[in-house]
């Protein structure tokens, strides 16, 4: 097949953020298929208009595109709409194409992928990456009447103009028929671990341990990712308090960027844990990940409490899976269910702080929970998340949509955990 692939924040080894794109793009490849990524790129370059370069086999193109996790939600949605635009009229540059999958977020990824889809004459497969505009609405970053109704009717034309959905995860795949969509032309093929690069390493952890004087052989607590008002990361800040008050010898590492960054770290200032047993890392590639989670003794995941981010897929927890490294969570949905289920971490959900402390300063003590909870963590990564596994589940998708046959892709990936 010659898949048109769409993705606005597509991200390599190299970069820092989430590689789900570039791992099922480079096996699509890998596999005997022509992919041609349609990307921005949001780093400093001299590139004024799109530029060309070959990743793996995978014929990218990148577009300038300003864009942080600090801009404002209306900057933001500005960057989204420059960028569809571009993409639009890069997408009609093709001659040909078997089918387009366009990746979201941002949502506005519909745009140029249905215009493509039209153009070419192709079937068109969407993934649901978050349910957009549920969580911007559910936060308050999107409380405009008239943006509110665009985007859900923008929501609407990317569904009835995909011939098939990919879901990330089974709550993501129910608020999708919500709308009216066909259940058996939605697939659910979360964000996977992977395992061959996540593999604990006792080098790497020694090192990252040893490069770091506060750190010493203390119980570490880590969170790496976004600082944005949906993460609360200020929770750890919290809990690092409470773990001072028991005189526990955890430390807590938050290792991201992001629009709270700055209060993050004013809070544990003002409340004298930073530096004593909270610290702070600025962002790092994808790359250096698996040294940091080898080094970790529990990794955590974090949202504020919405019902709007229970079906979440964060990239983070399977990363943690694929170290053998126990997860935190504080949230509920089918993380935590899949958590309790298996015995490979602590679900926080609706738990008070001083509990959450006093759970962490035991079980981190407790070298017999930790051993199991780890093997645990592991066990599921290679039964249900390996990436080979739901890669080939999506190249199956595609290719059953390139052969008109939507009504089979729910038996594929029917997210059954």
């Amino acid at each position: 097949m010659k898949i048109l692939y769409l993705h606005q924040y597509f991200k390599t080894p190299d970069m820092s953020g989430g590689t789900r794109s570039y791992e099922m793009a480079r096996r699509l490849v890998a596999a005997g298929h022509e992919v041609h990524m349609i990307t921005s790129w949001t780093e400093d370059t001299d590139h004024t208009d799109w530029f060309e370069k070959d990743v793996e086999g995978i014929k990218t193109y990148w577009y300038p595109t300003s864009y942080n996790n600090a801009m404002s939600f209306s900057d933001r949605v500005k960057a989204f709409l420059k960028f569809a635009k571009a993409a639009s009229l890069k997408a009609s540059s093709f001659k040909d194409a078997d089918i387009v999958f366009a990746t979201s977020t941002p949502l506005t990824i519909a745009i140029p992928a249905i215009s493509a889809s039209k153009f070419l004459k192709v079937p068109m497969v969407f993934e649901v990456r978050d349910l957009w505009p549920e969580i911007p609405i559910a936060i308050g970053a999107l409380n405009n009447p008239l943006l509110k109704f665009l985007a859900k009717r923008l929501e609407k034309l990317a569904y009835t103009n995909s011939s098939a959905v990919v879901a990330l995860s089974p709550g993501m795949k129910k608020g999708v028929i919500k709308t009216g969509y066909p259940s058996d032309k939605v697939a659910v093929i979360p964000n996977s671990s992977d395992n061959r690069e996540f593999k604990y390493d006792s080098h790497a952890a020694d090192s990252f341990r040893a490069s770091r004087a506060w750190l010493d052989n203390s119980p570490l607590l880590v969170y790496t990712g976004t600082f944005g008002k949906i993460n609360g990361v200020g929770y750890m800040v919290e809990l690092a308090k409470e773990l001072k008050n028991l005189n526990s010898s955890i430390k807590i590492l938050l290792v991201g960027d992001g629009a709270e960054k700055d209060t993050v770290i004013a809070m544990a200032k003002s409340i004298g844990v930073l530096e004593d047993n909270l610290f702070y890392e600025s962002q790092i590639p994808k790359k250096d990940i698996p040294a940091l989670l080898s080094a970790a003794t529990i990794a955590s995941a974090l949202f504020i409490d919405l019902p709007e981010m229970r079906p979440n897929s964060a990239n983070k927890f399977f990363d943690a899976l694929a170290s053998g490294t126990p997860i935190f969570l504080n949230y509920g949905g089918w993380m935590h269910e899949l958590v309790n289920k298996h015995s490979c971490g602590i679900t926080a959900w609706q738990m008070n702080i001083k509990e959450a402390a006093k759970q962490l300063d035991e079980k981190l003590q407790d070298s017999d929970w930790l051993n199991k909870a780890s093997i645990s963590a592991r066990q599921l990564a290679e039964q249900e998340f390996d990436r080979d596994k739901l890669a080939q589940q999506l190249m199956t998708v595609l290719e059953l949509v390139s052969e008109g046959k939507f009504q089979q892709v729910e038996s594929v990936a029917p997210g059954k955990y």
